[in-house]
């Protein structure tokens, strides 16, 4: 059996530290959660570079980013594959809270 593909959220230390205690994750991005976006944007690992430079305007970004790797089987709520705009590339997006449990691995972004 395959491995299941993963996608990825980008995200401060503080951020994922708050979701471990609450269980679940909530922040859609940088200073925007889920429930003011509806949907809590992910990246694929090719995308992440230029999600970092776009939310932080630099590849690096601050010393505290994380790269949180989601296994969407463990998640109960739809991923959807959108583009931001018509004919952009499409983003993995998840239409409710990740739970912690989903996330299977935690990076950090250097």
């Amino acid at each position: 059996m395959p491995e299941p593909t993963h996608i990825l959220h980008l995200t401060e230390r503080s951020m994922w530290d708050a979701a471990r205690e609450n269980g679940v994750y909530r922040v859609s991005t940088r200073d925007r959660t889920l429930e003011q976006e509806g949907f809590v944007h992910c990246s694929t690992r090719a995308q992440l570079p230029a999600v970092a430079a776009f939310l932080y305007g630099s590849y690096e970004g601050p010393d505290d980013l994380l790269v949180l790797v989601v296994d969407p089987a463990r998640l109960d709520v739809p991923v959807r594959y959108e583009a931001p705009e018509p004919g952009a590339e499409e983003f993995p997006r998840v239409y409710g809270p990740i739970p912690v449990g989903a996330v299977v691995g935690v990076e950090p972004w250097r």
